[in-house]
């Protein structure tokens, strides 16, 4: 099958470091944070009514939860509650960072409800020893670190079934699955399902519901498309070069959102590149799958 998309909508947000974009289908809006930004997006579909809620500090990746305005985030510094309406933060792990390590980055929930969120380095350079981590946070809100030796954490998505995870390193241009054990959260047979693209890095994911992966190709300017096998079976081209993430959304999960990031770019480039920064909507010919939530048995204040 041949996989078509066509963009019909660019929102003029100009984010310095958009990601983390999700869909929430119980009220048909959309979701992403601007991390340097220190802000949270909401945007009604198809309205495009835009709310934009001040964070506490660079909020790298964040999910739903059983409460309709709370979200558990994966601050810069740690992981918490965040009441939108009260403004409310309630802190459930502050973190002891290792020589390096500089913050929270990418994450998402499990399909079992699980939060994920992984840190990348201060300063990534390949001649650095990498000490980021990929963490989870249970319905019990116990952490655990399930990964370390990481430059930059992205691409966090889930198989339809739930059974493979896979997971990017964004400085060596490498996706990774591993076998997903559903009851308890571990992983094992780490493997690379896919590389780079030449001059891209591979940055946010989501899987669709044919189980295809889409990745976010930062530096490349395009979202690149792959099979189950690894084998790339479609790409779109994004009107500026750092794109960063990707969500299926809209009343029949058929539209990508994706959001990019004018981080880093200098002035001549940002001339060049008018739309960095920016949220771009495409219709496709495949269908995407509801973003799950984190499911907790705690009380949430």
């Amino acid at each position: 099958m041949v996989i078509q998309t066509k963009l019909i909508e660019e929102l003029p947000v100009s984010n310095e470091l958009g990601e983390g974009i999700q869909w929430r289908g119980s009220d048909q809006t959309v979701w992403w944070t601007d991390i340097l930004g220190c802000t949270l997006y909401r945007l009604e579909w198809p309205t495009k009514k835009l709310t934009s809620y001040e964070m506490p500090e660079p909020l790298g990746s964040f999910a739903f939860t059983d409460s309709h305005e709370v979200i558990i985030a994966g601050f810069a510094t740690g992981f918490a509650f965040y009441d939108l309406e009260k403004r409310a933060l309630q802190w459930l792990h502050r973190l002891k960072f290792l020589t390096g390590e500089g913050r929270l980055n990418d994450g998402r929930a499990d399909r079992q409800g699980r939060f994920w969120c992984g840190s990348m380095m201060a300063r990534p350079d390949v001649e650095t020893h990498a000490s980021g981590r990929l963490f989870s946070v249970d319905s019990e809100l116990i952490l655990t670190s399930h990964l370390e030796g990481i430059n930059i954490s992205n691409g966090l998505c889930w198989s339809p079934d739930g059974q493979i995870m896979y997971f990017a390193d964004s400085l060596p241009g490498k996706i990774y699955q591993f076998d997903f054990n559903t009851a308890d959260g571990s992983l094992a047979n780490k493997r690379i399902f896919a590389e780079a693209l030449e001059g891209g890095s591979p940055d946010g994911a989501t899987v669709d519901a044919a189980g295809n992966v889409w990745s976010a190709h930062w530096g490349l300017g395009k979202v690149i498309c792959f099979d189950i096998m690894g084998d790339i079976v479609a790409e779109v081209s994004i009107p500026t070069s750092q794109p960063s993430c990707v969500a299926f959304g809209g009343k029949n999960l058929d539209l990508l959102f994706v959001t990019s990031a004018k981080e880093g770019m200098l002035e001549k480039q940002l001339a060049d590149e008018p739309s960095a920064g920016n949220v771009f909507v495409y219709e496709t010919s495949v269908t995407g799958l509801i973003e799950p939530r984190y499911c907790t048995s705690q009380r949430v204040r």
